[in-house]
């Protein structure tokens, strides 16, 4: 199976570690400092525990290069997924599939825009990486991948399964889209908005008391907004869920906290952004995502600065109007 990753950023790079000793990996992607890094000393993979692995990945800016992809990993971030459809469209062979493993809502549509249909597919990964340097990324947080298909898309998505479980990803199917991406949406927007504004890696969302309160709210919120749209998701309390996924990812600074922390644009539009826009449309009040989509847009132009104790203040009396029904 010929694989392209769409993206050399930390998912984009751990994929292609895990994946290159069994099939052939091309990473594409436009980072000049990472493609010199992989192309000069290839990518050091450090563990939570201290061990590490050296692994050669190719990795090229040139799409006209790569060879007819049977998959196509987008590992982008969700504001460039119309683009990586676009740049796929080519290189895909007719039967490949573009899989996304992506925050948010929308990529899927996106790819299938472009790529139809049949050719496009969605899958929600628990693993996580963090980017330590150029090069260098520390795999901050390990969990299983689920990837979703349709009667069109089955055989292929399972010969995408049983390549991940042979890497050591552990990867299971799934038929309920829906329930999927909101699932992992809970997650993210309890878990990546807060680590960005505090600047802190994901445990600490589980050792302080208020970030914990305001985490769990803003995944309970995005449950409740789900329930609305007719979904239900895979566990029974969004918030719970979304304290075990912290507590496994303790050492890993979330990709909205890496987009602040080198300057680049976050994913807030399709991830609490959606969350408030659906919301909308059911009538559902989203005060606690609202307010954390406010607080990045500010925090993306420099407005607000990293203060963790003026940010818990601002957000606990919202938590604590959701735990009174609104009687506050």
């Amino acid at each position: 199976m010929n694989v392209v990753i769409i993206g050399v950023g930390a998912m984009g790079c751990l994929f292609g570690a895990f994946l290159s000793p069994l099939t052939p990996v091309t990473l594409l992607g436009r980072w000049p400092e990472q493609l010199a890094a992989l192309a000069q000393d290839g990518l050091t993979v450090v563990e939570v525990d201290g061990r590490s692995s050296r692994h050669q990945l190719w990795a090229t800016n040139n799409p006209p290069a790569i060879p007819p992809a049977d998959l196509a990993l987008i590992l982008v971030k969700s504001g460039q997924t119309a683009q990586a459809a676009q740049t796929i469209q080519p290189i895909l062979k007719p039967d490949g599939l573009a899989l996304t493993l992506q925050n948010g809502l929308g990529n899927l549509e996106k790819l299938t825009a472009v790529l139809g249909a049949n050719r496009a597919v969605l899958g929600i990964t628990a693993q996580g990486a963090t980017m330590l340097e150029p090069g260098k990324i520390r795999h901050a947080g390990h969990g299983p991948t689920h990837l979703a298909y349709t009667p069109e898309t089955e055989r292929r998505v399972t010969a995408v399964a049983n390549l991940f479980n042979q890497a050591g990803l552990q990867t299971e199917l799934a038929d309920n889209v829906d329930s999927l991406v909101w699932a992992k949406l809970a997650v993210n927007c309890g878990i990546n908005p807060l680590t960005a504004l505090l600047g802190v890696p994901n445990g600490f969302l589980t050792e302080n008391e208020s970030a914990k309160q305001i985490m769990m709210a803003a995944a309970r919120e995005t449950a409740i907004v789900a329930q609305s749209l007719g979904i239900t998701l895979p566990y029974p309390d969004a918030g719970k869920r979304a304290l075990q996924v912290a507590q496994a990812t303790a050492a890993n600074h979330s990709s909205m906290l890496q987009d602040i922390q080198r300057g680049a644009p976050t994913e807030i539009e399709a991830i609490c952004g959606a969350v408030v826009s659906n919301g909308r449309k059911t009538g559902i009040p989203t005060p606690i995502n609202a307010e954390l989509y406010r607080m990045i847009k500010l925090q993306e132009t420099g407005a607000w600065k990293l203060d963790i104790e003026k940010t818990l203040t601002s957000l606990q009396p919202l938590v604590s109007n959701l735990n009174t029904g609104g009687k506050t």
